[in-house]
């Protein structure tokens, strides 16, 4: 859920603190005008505050912006120019919650979102949740986005990792075998292994066969978690030991964006 602090440094990301789309939108909507200039990329409200760890924010946010469908970032929070609520909601296609720290705290910041997500995704919006924010879509506590259960991968039968260090994590996505950057991340379960009653999108499993990415309707919008970190760049596998075999790679969080936008 969280790394270890200073290992990753806040980057000054100017696409995404800049703008939230064309001048008339924001003020149609009340957002501050960040940028002079027009831009029709929709929007992706990118959650940075207390609730995420240093740098999160800006790697989620640097997905958006190299996505086969590229999103315009505008960050918010209860000390950005923009923080979470219907109006500002309004002007956005998607709203990503990154990795941050345990849930109890992260929640007790957050919580006021809730009911402003829910009607956000059940009109048609697209909720992404990165680890930490995949915890808060799950039902005790958090969004309740989410129809099933979410709970710690290190906690499930025959789990390949047994702590909440930095490590790598193997993974089948869509049947490939991958590997991505993981720290305490989350498992998704649903009653009697049954996704299609749930209309559920599975992307990847971990190698005990627990689910480990997932897009989900909910309402008349859609939900997309992963328990790794997809966004995962350069800087994360800075520590001891951390190598992916596969590279730096970004299709498999392209793909999480993707699928999560298909309607």
């Amino acid at each position: 859920m969280n790394r270890t602090e200073g290992r990753v440094t806040r980057r000054r990301f100017l696409i995404g603190a800049a703008g939230v789309g064309a001048v008339g939108a924001a003020a149609a909507v009340g957002l501050p005008r960040l940028l002079a200039d027009a831009d029709d990329r929709p929007v992706a409200l990118v959650y940075r505050g207390p609730a995420a760890c240093s740098g999160c924010a800006e790697s989620v946010a640097n997905l958006l912006v190299s996505a086969p469908t590229p999103l315009r970032p505008v960050y918010c929070g209860p000390d950005e120019e923009v923080d979470v609520t219907p109006e500002t909601l309004a002007g956005a296609a998607v709203y990503a919650q990154p990795g941050g720290g345990t849930v109890g705290p992260a929640w007790r910041r957050t919580r006021s979102y809730a009911p402003h997500l829910r009607e956000f995704v059940a009109a048609g919006g697209s909720y992404l949740g990165f680890c930490l924010g995949a915890y808060l879509a799950g039902n005790d506590p958090g969004y309740r986005l989410f129809p099933g259960q979410v709970r710690q991968y290190i906690g499930t039968d025959d789990a390949t990792v047994h702590d909440t260090e930095d490590t790598v994590v193997a993974v089948d996505w869509r049947n490939q075998r991958r590997h991505m950057f993981f720290q305490d991340g989350t498992a998704f379960t649903v009653p009697d292994d049954n996704w299609d009653a749930v209309g559920a999108t599975v992307l990847a499993r971990y190698p005990n066969e627990v689910v480990a990415a997932v897009v989900t309707p909910y309402g008349s919008g859609r939900v997309g978690l992963v328990g790794p970190h997809p966004e995962a760049d350069e800087s994360w596998y800075r520590g001891p030991g951390l190598t992916n075999p596969d590279g730096i790679r970004f299709d498999l969080g392209h793909d999480l964006i993707q699928t999560t936008l298909l309607r």
